[in-house]
C-alpha cells in the first residue's frame, strides 16, 4: 500500500490525498511537520534530506516533490485521463501545474501567511499590500483562463492541472482581504466542489 508522510493541513500533501482520490488509491499517511513528528528527524531526512512533506514510498520506491508524486501517481496507477500520454495535452497539463507553482505561488506566499496565517513574521504592511495586487494579478490570468475554457485549466477535461490550481483557488477564497470579481474563478471554485475528492481535501475547511 502506498504511504504519504505529511499532516494533512498541508496543501502540498492536500495535493497527494486529492490525486489519490481521484484514482481510487488505498494508502496510509503518517502525520509529519509542524505540531507533528519533526521532518528534521534522521529517519525522515533519510527520505527527504529537504526536510519537506509530502513524501511518497510505493513499496522501495521514493518520492518527494509534490507535483512530481501526483505525475508519478497518474502515470503509474492508470491516470491518463489526468495525465493524458498525447505531449501536447500533457505540456499543456504541466504548464499550468508549474505556473501554480512558481508565478502564483510566489504572489500569494507573503499576503496568506499574513492574513490567514497570522504570521508574526508577516506583518510589514507594504509587502502584504504588493503580495496581494500580485495574487489578483495572477488570479485575473486564471480568470481568463477559465474565460476561454469555460471549464478547467487545460481544457475541457479535469486534470492533474486542476489539483494544485483549485487548491490555491480554495486558499483564495479563504483568505480575508478586498478580491476582485472574478466570475470564471468563481464558477470554478463551485464547479470543483462537485468532486469528492476536492470536497474532502479541498474546499474542506482548510486554507
Amino acid at each position: 500500500m502506498l504511504k504519504i508522510l505529511g499532516k494533512a493541513s498541508s496543501i502540498n500533501v492536500r495535493k497527494v490525498l486529492w490525486t489519490c482520490a481521484e484514482l481510487n488509491l488505498p494508502f496510509e499517511r503518517e502525520d509529519w511537520g509542524a505540531g507533528f513528528r519533526p521532518t528534521s528527524d534522521a529517519g525522515f531526512l533519510a527520505l527527504n534530506p529537504n526536510a519537506m512533506a509530502p513524501v511518497l514510498q510505493d513499496g522501495d520506491f521514493v518520492l518527494w516533490e509534490s507535483n512530481s508524486i501526483i505525475r508519478y501517481l497518474a502515470a503509474q496507477y492508470g491516470g491518463q485521463r489526468l495525465y493524458p500520454a498525447e505531449p501536447k495535452q500533457r505540456a499543456r497539463v504541466d504548464q499550468w501545474m508549474d505556473w501554480q507553482a512558481t508565478d502564483l505561488n510566489r504572489a500569494w506566499s507573503y499576503a496568506f501567511m499574513a492574513l490567514a496565517r497570522n504570521s508574526p513574521a508577516h506583518r510589514d504592511a507594504a509587502a502584504i499590500e504588493a503580495s496581494c495586487q500580485e495574487w489578483a494579478r495572477f488570479m485575473r490570468i486564471l480568470d481568463q483562463r477559465l474565460c476561454a475554457t469555460e471549464s478547467y485549466v487545460a481544457g475541457a477535461a479535469f486534470t492533474l492541472a486542476d489539483i494544485p490550481v483549485g487548491l490555491s483557488v480554495n486558499r483564495w477564497f479563504g483568505t480575508p482581504f478586498d478580491k476582485p470579481t472574478l466570475p470564471a474563478v468563481a464558477a470554478y471554485y463551485d464547479r470543483l466542489a462537485g468532486r469528492g475528492g476536492y470536497r474532502q481535501h479541498g474546499r474542506n475547511g482548510t486554507a
